[in-house]
């Protein structure tokens, strides 16, 4: 059983997928390239992508930000979603199922997602609470959303999505008859909800940090799995808490 996963998750789909995830993480390592390596952009043609990251929000525009996270979540979400992938591509393999249309969908909601997030984005810049890099400059703004992605995490919603997530077989098996491209938007759906608030701490870690958004795809991706992220979702919540209490704390302190 477990051989004949392994070889059809070596299709060509899968394949695909594979190369939508790596060259996510390609591109937005192109982006974070450190300053004294930029001039090799110009070697290698690497220009239009350096400056979604280098330019300001405001000289980037809304569709270089939007254009930012649509490959960041492609990057971080695409990962966590695999397990319901293979699920859906089981299924598929009996019941005519079509794994791109289920992808197309998942990644349309990241995709409204991303026009959200940049908004938001140069919205924080313009008003002055996040550099050029998007991270927060504010210890207050900072620890008002560790707070609200801390307290998200005992959240009825949060719960109630992280079900579906965790468990794929039931979620297809329901909504089976509704076609890949509405199971894609369902399963982006639960994923938004499972992970919007984490997804938003890219303001404090900031936004083209590759350290955290390797932190973060990992917690997700591990939440989503159900004997583990059983065991993680409160602990994370009370340290998320915890840590912008803390955070704060220390802003309004500065403040005084």
């Amino acid at each position: 059983m477990l051989a004949a996963r392994i070889r059809s998750m070596g299709s060509p789909h899968w394949l695909a997928l594979y190369a939508l995830i790596l060259g996510g993480w390609g591109l937005l390592y192109a982006m974070a390239v450190p300053a004294d390596l930029r001039d090799l952009g110009a070697v290698y043609g690497l220009d239009l992508l350096l400056s979604l990251c280098v330019a300001t929000p405001d000289a980037a525009g809304f569709l270089g930000l939007t254009a930012m996270w649509a490959i960041m979540s492609a990057a971080m979400m695409a990962p966590t979603a695999l397990p319901a992938f293979a699920v859906y591509d089981d299924l598929s393999a009996r019941g005519g199922g079509r794994f791109g249309g289920l992808l197309a969908g998942y990644m349309a909601v990241w995709l409204g997602f991303s026009v959200l997030a940049a908004a938001l984005q140069l919205a924080l810049y313009q008003a002055g609470y996040v550099t050029v890099f998007g991270d927060s400059q504010s210890a207050v703004l900072s620890g008002l959303l560790l707070i609200l992605a801390g307290g998200y995490q005992f959240s009825a919603l949060k719960d109630a999505c992280l079900t579906q997530c965790r468990a794929p077989l039931a979620f297809f098996v329901q909504h089976w008859g509704e076609g890949a491209w509405r199971n894609g938007l369902r399963l982006g759906a639960a994923c938004l909800g499972c992970c919007w608030a984490l997804m938003a701490l890219a303001f404090v870690g900031g936004v083209m940090n590759l350290a955290f958004m390797g932190l973060a795809t990992l917690v997700m991706a591990l939440e989503k799995l159900p004997e583990i992220g059983a065991r993680i979702t409160r602990p994370l919540g009370f340290a998320l808490i915890g840590a912008g209490v803390l955070t704060l704390a220390a802003g309004l302190l500065g403040q005084a």
